[in-house]
Order: C-alpha cells, then structure tokens, then sequence
C-alpha cells in the first residue's frame, strides 16, 4: 500500500530538523522531549503509516531505542497516523523483524543503530515502494529509499567531560563502553579530550579513568549482551569508582542503568552522566544522582523526517545532527543546579561557541 499523503507545513519541517533546544551550556532545555519542538502539521496525515523495529533492549531501554520511539509517538498524535512497531529478540531476527512490519503494509520503517544497518539495507532494496529511516547508522550502500539519521556526539561528550571535571572532588572522573566501535568511540574521546581541555584551562590534574585519549584504549563491558546487561555495567562501573572515581559517564545503553545504580548507592559521592537521551526523562528514579546528560535529538529527526515522508517529501540526504544545528548536546543539570556555578556554565557555553565555529579543536575519530 502506497499512502495518500495530506500536506503539511513544510517551513516547519525545516525548523524542526535544525533543531529547537536552548544553548546546551545554560542547562535550558534540550531537543529530547515529544514537546521541544515546534509542531509540523496541524492537520492528519491521512493515510499513512510509520513502523519502528527495536534492538533487544527494546523500546524502554532509557536510551536510543526510547528516544527515537518518542519520535514516533509524536508523529502518532500530532499528525494522525497509523503506526506499528516490534521489538527484534536478537541480532539474527533484525532482518525478519523489519520484513514483519513491512508486509503489515508500512509505508515508512525505521531501524535504530548500527546493528541494524545491514538489515534496512537489504530491506530497501528490497522493499523499493517502502521508506525507510536508520538511526545513528550508515548504509554501506546508499539506497533512494533509506535516509540515514547521524548524530556527531564528540563536541557534547567534549562539554560533559569539561562538567565532570570542574564537579570532580576526587580528582577522578571515568568512562566507559558497552563496546568497542566507531558510534562509541566518539563519546569517549570527547568526553576525555573535554576533561584535558579543563586541566590546560585550569592547571588541573583530573584524571580520566576508563579511556586513554592517547592510546585509544579503555573499560568496555565484558558480556555477550553489552548493550543489555545492567549488571555488568553495575561491575564496571564499581570497579571504576573503587580506583577513586567520582564521575561516571557510561556509553552502554541500558547497561549503563548499572552505573546510575552505583551512583545512588553512593549517598552522594558519586555523580553521573547519561547518554543518548535527557537520563532525567528517561529514567526519572535516577535523577538525584544525574549530573547531566550527552543528549542525540533522535526524537526529533526522526518525528521530522516521518513528517516529510507522510507529506510526500522523503529524501534520502542524510541528516547530521551536531553542536552547530542543536542536534546533539547537554541537558539541563536538574537536580545539580545549584552545584554548577555560574562560572561553570559561561565556561560551557565559551566552549560550545569554540567547538562550533573550530576555534577549539575536536579530537580525531577513533
């Protein structure tokens, strides 16, 4: 099936994808809630529906999978389309799982992380009179049908590492990985390279434990489910905190659920940072002990892109989402609020402008 498109407000659109968050350095509000962002369509869709296939984490991993589900969800109710979604039960069914939801006659699917990404690929090709999204991952091959959805994180990760530093008491922040590739790489280096920029700033000696920027090397999980076991992730980070660290930023999905388990038992000592999403809307019980967060605007890619395609508009053209478009960034501090100085925060923003206009170099990708 092949839907009838209504039409939408295409100036909208535009806006949404460069995104609507405040500056990430004034703990304002970032693009990771159905609400940020301006609505881009005030009549219904008609007849068309979007699908969504998750990992195993599934959908209420507090991670990307979650967050990229609140962007279907708000294409649901602000344009009026049907939707279907499935979660794969492993890496082997993401192929039969997108299949699935494209014989239930989806007019657009999308497939969340790198996982996937063979999979969407043999799917649109396949599939040539279905669209197709995939979050946070390149095709090998560009297909007319798949438009990638890709987040930079280093710059944001680069501010959290900065924060950590500056809120440290030990001297020892820490991060790790749920595995070692790319997309993973990205937060680690920035986060490291954001702690080394406070330290020539400052004079400091903030030690990063869990990733050496130099070697390329550090802490990933130990576990044939990286992404989706919190209790390694408890492990790692314990092992962490015991060499002293006292802020903690996991790269590792659900599993870094473990981590925020840490940091609450610790009455205090210890802080952390979550990743993907705002960690305070995404796992609120957690919010005492989430200093702030390395958000992707997944939400609102993706709502946008299922609005253009539901209008008529898809495109292939790979969206990136940066510092410079608001598509990655900091979330507000939350409940750190008032232990994140004024300084800290003109700092931040100092450093945002840096790294958005190269005045403060990136760290090169792993």
């Amino acid at each position: 099936m092949r839907a009838i498109r209504a039409v939408a407000a295409a100036g909208a659109l535009a806006l949404v994808l460069a995104g609507c968050a405040t500056s990430p350095g004034t703990g304002g509000p970032a693009s990771t809630s159905p609400t940020s962002a301006t609505s881009a369509a005030s009549q219904p869709a008609g007849d068309f529906k979007a699908c969504m296939v998750a990992d195993a984490s599934g959908f209420s991993d507090g991670s990307f999978n979650q967050t990229s589900h609140q962007g279907l969800l708000r294409a649901e109710a602000e344009l009026g389309i049907e939707t279907g979604e499935i979660q794969a039960p492993g890496e082997a069914d993401y192929a039969a799982s997108i299949q699935a939801l494209v014989d239930t006659d989806c007019d657009l699917v999308t497939a969340i992380g790198f996982k996937h990404a063979d999979a969407a690929e043999a799917a649109a090709i396949a599939n040539p009179e279905v669209d197709f999204l995939l979050v946070d991952a390149m095709p090998t091959n560009p297909q007319p049908n798949l438009k990638p959805l890709l987040f930079d994180p280093t710059g944001a990760a680069f501010l959290a590492g900065y924060l950590a530093a500056s809120q440290s008491q030990t001297g020892s922040v820490a991060t790790f990985g749920a595995v070692r590739n790319a997309d993973v790489v990205l937060f680690l280096n920035g986060y490291a390279a954001g702690v080394d920029h406070y330290n020539q700033a400052k004079g400091a000696q903030v030690q990063v434990l869990g990733w050496d920027l130099a070697t390329q090397d550090g802490q990933f999980i130990q576990s044939q489910s990286p992404f989706q076991d919190v209790a390694a992730g408890r492990t790692t980070a314990e092992n962490l905190a015991a060499q002293g660290a006292d802020v903690i930023f996991p790269v590792a999905g659900m599993a870094g659920t473990g981590a925020l388990q840490v940091a609450e038992a610790s009455s205090g000592q210890i802080a952390a940072i979550w990743v993907d999403t705002d960690g305070c809307v995404s796992n609120p019980s957690f919010c005492p002990v989430i200093l702030t967060s390395v958000y992707k605007g997944m939400d609102v890619a993706v709502f946008a892109a299922i609005a253009e395609a539901a209008e008529g508009n898809f495109d292939n053209t790979a969206y990136h989402g940066t510092l410079a478009n608001q598509g990655v960034g900091i979330s507000p501090f939350h409940q750190f609020e008032d232990q994140v100085s004024q300084a800290t925060r003109s700092e931040l923003e100092e450093i945002r402008q840096g790294l958005v206009d190269g005045a403060i170099p990136l760290p090169a990708a792993g």
